[in-house]
C-alpha cells in the first residue's frame, strides 16, 4: 500500500515513532514540530491507533467547502462567452456579474475562471523602476489635462475625442466629448471645469501645441517682457494658474493610466448603452459613469482643504476666447479677418484714436472689442463703403538694368520710319 504524503507529513511520521519508542520526550517532539504538546498527544493517539495513514489531513481528496458553487460556476462561464462582454477583464467582469446577476465573486476568483477557460492570459510581472512623485496634498493644488484620440463609439457614430482633467490629489475626475482637439475646445473643458470647481493652483499638460508655441514673440509681447504666448498660456496667466509642461507622458502618468481605464471600462459601457453621438456620450459621463468613478476610484486627500479659488468677479467666456489686438484708425475703423469694421460715435472716447483695441472671438461665436476696460459698439463697413485696397508693385532688385520698349506709336519710331524705308529702297 502506497500512500501519497507531503514533506510536513513525513516529518511527523518519523517524531511520531520516536515518540512512540520513547526515544523522544513530548515537549521535545512539540519543540521539533512547531505544535503545542497537546496537539503531540493528538497525533500521538492518532498514529498509534491508525499508523502513518493517521497522519494524513482528513480533508485530502474532498471538496472544498469554500468551492463556487457549480450553478455560480456555470453562469460566469456563460457570461464571459456572451458578445456583449467577450473583451470584458477579470475586475470589469466581476463588477458585471454584480450588476446584472447578482453575483459577487472576487476579481482573483473570475480571474482564475478565465485563465481556465482561456479568456485571460496571464501577466508576467514586469521590474520598472520610475521615481515615485507624493499626491499633492489638498483637493484643487494641481491638476492633470490632456486629450485621448480613441474610436470611442466603436464604428456606431461620429468621430470623438476625450478631454479630461484628473486631480492630483484625489483622482477627481472631469471629462467631455468634442468633435477635435483643439485649443477652443481645450479651452471649453477647461472653462466647464472652473465654472464647476473653481481655479486649480496648478495645471500640468504636455507640450502640445495648444499649450505651448515655438514662433518667436511678437513686438507687443517683447515690449512687455513677455514669452510668446499660446492662447490657453494667456487665459492661465490672467486667472492666475500655474502652467506646468510636463517633459514626457510618464511625468503626467496620472491622467495616462486614467486613460487606459476609459478606454475599457466607458467603452465598453457606451456599447451596452448603444451611444453613438457625442451628445448621447455626454450625458453618459455626468449621469452614470463620473459617479460611479467617483464612487471606486477616488481617494481622500491628506489635508481636508480645498486649494481651489473662487471665479467669483472674472469673466470666463472673454478669458477663454481667441484675442488679438488691432489699431484703430484716424477715423475711428479697424481692420479684422480682412474686413473693415466702424466704431459707432456713442462709443467714440477721448484718446481711442490710434491707440489698440482687444478683439475677442468667443467659444459661442460671438464677437466683442475691449478697450481699456469696456467694451465697444461697431459694425462692418458694406464692401461699396471700403476703400480700394492699392496694388503693390513689383519689386525691382536694386543694381538690376530693366529693358524698356518703346511703344508703337512713340515718336522715335516715327522718325525713324522714314530713314528705313530710304535705306530699303
Amino acid at each position: 500500500m502506497f500512500l501519497r504524503m507531503s514533506r510536513k507529513e513525513l516529518d511527523r511520521v518519523q517524531v511520531m515513532q520516536d515518540v512512540s519508542r520513547e526515544r523522544v520526550s513530548r515537549p521535545q517532539a512539540a519543540q521539533l514540530l512547531g505544535v503545542s504538546e497537546r496537539q503531540v498527544r493528538r497525533l500521538l493517539r492518532r498514529y498509534e491507533r491508525e499508523g502513518p495513514e493517521g497522519l494524513i489531513h482528513h480533508s485530502r481528496g474532498r471538496a472544498s467547502n469554500r468551492r463556487m458553487d457549480e450553478h455560480v460556476r456555470a453562469t460566469v462561464v456563460a457570461m464571459m462567452h456572451e458578445e456583449d462582454f467577450h473583451d470584458y477583464g477579470p475586475t470589469l467582469l466581476s463588477e458585471a456579474l454584480e450588476e446584472e446577476k447578482g453575483i459577487t465573486l472576487s476579481n482573483e476568483s473570475v480571474r482564475q475562471l478565465m485563465i481556465a477557460q482561456g479568456r485571460w492570459q496571464p501577466k508576467k510581472a514586469k521590474v520598472r523602476h520610475h521615481q515615485w512623485r507624493e499626491r499633492k496634498a489638498c483637493f484643487g493644488e494641481m491638476v492633470q489635462m490632456d486629450t485621448s484620440i480613441h474610436d470611442w463609439f466603436e464604428g456606431r457614430g461620429e468621430e470623438a475625442v476625450l478631454i479630461a482633467i484628473i486631480d492630483d490629489a484625489t483622482s477627481e475626475l472631469f471629462c467631455r466629448f468634442y468633435v477635435t482637439d483643439s485649443t477652443a475646445t481645450n479651452m471649453a473643458c477647461l472653462r466647464d471645469y472652473i465654472r464647476r470647481y473653481g481655479r486649480p493652483g496648478a495645471l500640468y499638460v504636455d507640450k502640445a501645441s495648444h499649450f505651448m508655441t515655438s514662433r518667436g514673440p511678437t513686438p507687443e509681447e517683447q515690449r512687455a517682457g513677455k514669452w510668446a504666448q499660446t492662447q490657453i498660456q494667456r487665459a492661465l496667466e490672467e486667472l492666475e494658474i500655474e502652467h506646468i509642461p510636463a517633459h514626457s507622458p510618464q511625468a503626467k502618468g496620472r491622467i495616462e493610466r486614467c486613460f487606459k481605464t476609459l478606454q475599457d471600462r466607458l467603452v465598453k459601457g457606451m456599447r451596452r448603452a448603444k451611444i453613438a453621438t457625442i451628445e448621447e456620450a455626454n450625458a453618459y459621463l455626468e449621469q452614470v459613469f463620473l459617479p460611479k468613478w467617483k464612487a471606486r476610484f477616488t481617494c481622500e486627500p491628506r489635508e481636508k482643504a480645498n486649494a481651489h479659488r473662487p471665479r467669483k468677479g472674472l469673466d470666463l467666456n472673454a478669458i477663454f476666447s481667441h484675442q488679438e489686438t488691432r489699431c484703430v484708425a484716424d477715423d475711428y475703423t479697424f481692420s479684422y479677418r480682412g474686413v473693415k469694421h466702424q466704431i459707432h460715435k456713442r462709443s467714440v472716447t477721448a484718446g481711442l484714436r490710434r491707440s489698440r483695441i482687444t478683439i475677442e472671438e468667443r467659444l459661442d461665436g460671438a464677437h466683442k472689442v475691449r478697450w481699456r476696460g469696456r467694451y465697444l459698439r461697431w459694425h462692418p463697413l458694406p464692401e461699396h463703403a471700403r476703400p480700394p485696397v492699392p496694388k503693390k508693385a513689383a519689386p525691382v532688385t536694386p543694381g538690376k538694368k530693366t529693358k524698356h520698349k518703346p511703344a508703337a506709336n512713340h515718336p522715335w519710331r516715327k522718325k525713324c520710319l522714314p530713314d528705313r524705308t530710304e535705306a530699303a529702297a
